[in-house]
C-alpha cells in the first residue's frame, strides 16, 4: 500500500501543478510521499518483526527501495531539473523602455501596449498613462 501511495504522489504532480497553492511548491506531493514512507516503514517492520505471520521478506523491501529510488527522482526534478530554466537576456531592464506587445488578459481578451498607454487612466478622468507596470513570474511547471 506504501508503494501505491509513493507512485500516486509521483504521478498526480500535473494534477497538483494546476493549482497556484501547489505549483510554486509540491507540499502535496510531499505529504503522499511521508505518508507512504510511513506505510513502508510499517511493511518492514511487520515483515521484518513478524517473519512467521508476515511472509513479505522480499517484497517489502524491493518495494521500500523502489519508492525511495522514486522519491529520489522527483525531488531531482524539482529541486534541479525544473530550476535549471535559463536566464533571459534579451528581456527589459527596470526602467527601459518595453517593445511593443500584444498579449491576453485573464479574460483572454487581446491587449496592447499600445492600447494600454492610449486608454484614459479611469473611467471618470481623462488624463492618460504615463506608464504601464510589467510583472513577470518566472515559470517553472
Amino acid at each position: 500500500m506504501g508503494f501505491l501511495v509513493v507512485l500516486a504522489g509521483f504521478l498526480s504532480y500535473p494534477f497538483f501543478a494546476q493549482f497556484p497553492a501547489t505549483r510554486d511548491f509540491p507540499w502535496a506531493n510531499f505529504l503522499l510521499f511521508g505518508l507512504g514512507g510511513i506505510l513502508l516503514l510499517v511493511s518492514l517492520v511487520r515483515a521484518f518483526g513478524k517473519p512467521q505471520l508476515y511472509r513479505g521478506k522480499i517484497f517489502s523491501p524491493i518495494l521500500a527501495v523502489l519508492s525511495v529510488l522514486v522519491f529520489g527522482f522527483f525531488s531531482y526534478l524539482i529541486f534541479y531539473q525544473l530550476r535549471q530554466v535559463p536566464g533571459s537576456t534579451g528581456a527589459p531592464r527596470v526602467g527601459q523602455k518595453a517593445p511593443e506587445f500584444t498579449l491576453p488578459d485573464q479574460n483572454d481578451k487581446q491587449v496592447s501596449l499600445a492600447e494600454l498607454l492610449s486608454s484614459p487612466v479611469s473611467s471618470a478622468s481623462t488624463a492618460k498613462a504615463n506608464g504601464v507596470l510589467l510583472i513577470f513570474y518566472r515559470g517553472f511547471w
